[in-house]
């Protein structure tokens, strides 16, 4: 039987600080669902992520009810070397402790074949289902500026939705939701409008949010500069998982030099003609960093920590573009000093 987000929402009650309306938007991604299910499917994915997987199963360690079990967890698959393959949300679909796991592991839509792959190399013996989910749809609900209390109507009407959880990353990003395909959004989130996905992206880059293999190329990406940590994606304290050496060395040496940040630039970029990764440049002309993916004069940038107040600029093809980068607000605020 499918589970339904009866769980009280936390944060909901306060309000979304950015643009729009004051009706809440609900944007389709094109991100895959894949199911795991089976009685190690907890213990399974453990190895392979970065978070801890058995909060999902066991909670929080803290006596219930007071713990509960969370409903999503941020994560990435990291390589051997400890570097990212893949950014995924896990969803709770089982209600309790007591029953068998079936855990909903959302991924960017491109590598849907490529990351279940990689789950069926290592699943060697394990009891373990893995399959697509082709019947499902998920939303980002992002709620107006003048959205007032919508805690009210989203907790009443959880039960119409297979999962309706805030965003595990940071509460700036909204909620996710899951539901049936063909599921009317309006008896879910009364007031809700269908938003364009492009205003999606332009708020993910305002906030420094990375998705998908643009923003985090695979083999590419390190998990630490890429703010996973910021991100309540990655457990200190869980045992042994791929790519955990270098990640815990980055961590207790404390230096993180380069982080992933927003970008602004001083005109909108050309669609689809900037090379992957094309370099940042002070006025100097030395390299500061690197471009990773934008649109419009919004852009998501890995930068060295030590020239973002610097002025910066992107070459396309001998054209030099200004851009400013900052501090998004929602990082733990020693951070930016």
């Amino acid at each position: 039987a499918a589970a339904t987000a009866t769980t009280t929402l936390p944060g909901l009650r306060r309000l979304w600080r950015g643009g729009g309306s004051g009706a809440a938007a609900c944007f389709p991604l094109g991100r895959a669902l894949l199911t795991v299910r089976g009685a190690e499917a907890a213990i399974f994915l453990q190895g392979l992520l970065t978070n801890d997987v058995t909060r999902l199963v066991e909670g929080d360690g803290a006596p219930p009810p007071a713990a509960g079990l969370p409903r999503a967890l941020y994560a990435h698959a990291l390589n051997v070397q400890g570097r990212c393959l893949y950014d995924v949300i896990l969803y709770r679909l089982h209600e309790s402790p007591e029953e068998e796991p079936h855990i909903l592991l959302e991924c960017d839509g491109g590598v849907l074949e490529a990351i279940q792959k990689h789950l069926k190399l290592y699943k060697i013996r394990r009891k373990v289902n893995i399959a697509p989910c082709l019947d499902l749809s998920l939303w980002a609900v992002v709620p107006g500026e003048q959205a007032g209390d919508i805690a009210g109507s989203l907790t009443k009407s959880a039960d119409r939705a297979l999962i309706l959880t805030p965003d595990p990353r940071t509460e700036v990003m909204g909620w996710r939701l899951i539901t049936k395909k063909g599921t009317n959004l309006s008896e879910i989130i009364p007031g809700s409008q269908i938003g364009n996905i492009q205003d999606y992206h332009r708020h993910r880059y305002k906030q420094g949010i990375p998705e998908g293999v643009k923003d985090l190329p695979p083999g590419v990406a390190l998990p630490l500069e890429s703010n996973l940590a910021y991100m309540n994606g990655i457990s200190f304290t869980k045992g042994c998982y791929i790519g955990q050496e270098l990640t815990a060395r980055t961590h207790h040496m404390g230096v993180i030099r380069k982080r992933l940040l927003p970008v602004h630039f001083s005109a909108p970029l050309p669609r689809d003609s900037i090379p992957e990764g094309a370099e940042i440049l002070t006025e100097s002309g030395k390299s500061a960093g690197k471009f990773r993916a934008g649109g419009g004069e919004l852009g998501i940038a890995l930068l060295r920590l030590a020239n973002i107040n610097e002025p910066l600029c992107l070459n396309i093809a001998g054209d030099k573009v200004k851009l400013t980068a900052n501090i998004p607000e929602w990082w733990p605020k020693p951070a930016s000093k």
